[in-house]
């Protein structure tokens, strides 16, 4: 899960009320019909078991998404591994939304970073000193994307002032790349300027620059331009 993508979970609010057809809680209560926030399901246990920030998104209807907790504080933290939690116990259910962090991240959990307890997930991309770290412990080759990380790909790059930095691009919201579809690539160039991007530590340098490396990353394109 990439970083603006799940920026634009939390933050976003739904421009449209959700319709009222189907029960989407799993309780078969019409009150929570069209219910896009978290549902208790008492069936199971009583709301007085939550934490008094997660009984609020429930009392109020609110998805997990729309939390104003500070990003990467530890009530944040605390709200997604208590959601986690009680969802895969099905105590709880959550819009999609919600559901797509809670089975597609670690957001919440805890694992070890070289002896220290770090947050899972929590997308430290803006981290320089975490990435030089990265980079120097494993001595990357720079300059030559690969599959994986945050987003479809990642490079290291050199960056101006010395260090090496972490660049993590591409689409992850299940969009192909239309490399060898002439239209499509001047659609993508214009769009997003790419005749002007050439800061190489930015994602949309390599964004721009996707069809030169297809080979490298497993792409089929006879095209090698910006695209």
């Amino acid at each position: 899960m990439n970083k603006s993508r799940l920026r634009h979970l939390i933050k976003e609010v739904l421009s449209t009320p959700p319709k009222k057809d189907s029960c989407n809680c799993g309780c078969h209560d019409c009150d929570n019909v069209g219910n896009e926030g978290v549902v208790l399901n008492e069936s199971l246990v009583k709301k007085e078991i939550l934490s008094e920030n997660l009984r609020y998104h429930v009392d109020n209807q609110l998805p997990l998404t729309e939390n104003t907790f500070r990003y990467g504080s530890e009530s944040f933290l605390n709200l997604w591994a208590e959601a986690r939690s009680l969802y895969l116990r099905e105590i709880i259910h959550v819009n999609d939304d919600d559901k797509e962090i809670l089975e597609e991240t670690d957001l919440g959990n805890y694992g070890l970073y070289e002896g220290v307890k770090v947050p899972l997930d929590l997308l430290l991309l803006e981290n320089e000193e975490l990435e030089e770290a990265e980079g120097k412990k494993k001595n990357p080759p720079i300059g030559k994307p690969k599959r994986g990380g945050s987003k479809k790909f990642y490079v290291y790059v050199r960056k101006p002032g010395g260090g090496i930095k972490k660049v993590s691009f591409g689409d992850t919201t299940g969009l192909s790349a239309k490399i060898n579809n002439p239209e499509a690539r001047r659609a993508f160039a214009v769009r997003h300027d790419c005749k002007n991007k050439k800061d190489r530590t930015k994602a949309s340098y390599w964004s721009c620059r996707l069809p030169r490396y297809a080979k490298l990353l497993g792409l089929k394109s006879s095209f090698s331009g910006f695209w």
